[in-house]
């Protein structure tokens, strides 16, 4: 699968432990996908991520191929679940 990552996307993997394997595996085997409630055209994947104690990653990217990273952040909302 084919990701472009926004600049945004990129400084968060820069400050934050966050790995582009991550997002990758996520993207491509969500353990979720949610509509993005603003815009049809972009979804939600989430999957958990064992390296950081089961904590939900919340990708948002683009439907369309080359999918295209908007942002990614742990969803603190979801962690444990």
């Amino acid at each position: 699968m084919s990701l472009i990552y926004t600049e945004h996307v990129l400084q968060r993997i820069a400050k934050r432990p966050l790995r582009k394997e991550w997002i990758e595996s996520a993207v491509d085997q969500p353990t979720r996908i949610e509509p993005d409630g603003m815009d049809a055209t972009l979804e939600h994947r989430l999957a958990v991520v064992p390296e950081l104690t089961n904590r939900v990653l919340r990708i948002i990217v683009s439907k369309d191929e080359p999918r295209r990273v908007i942002t990614v952040h742990l969803d603190r909302k979801l962690k444990g679940k």
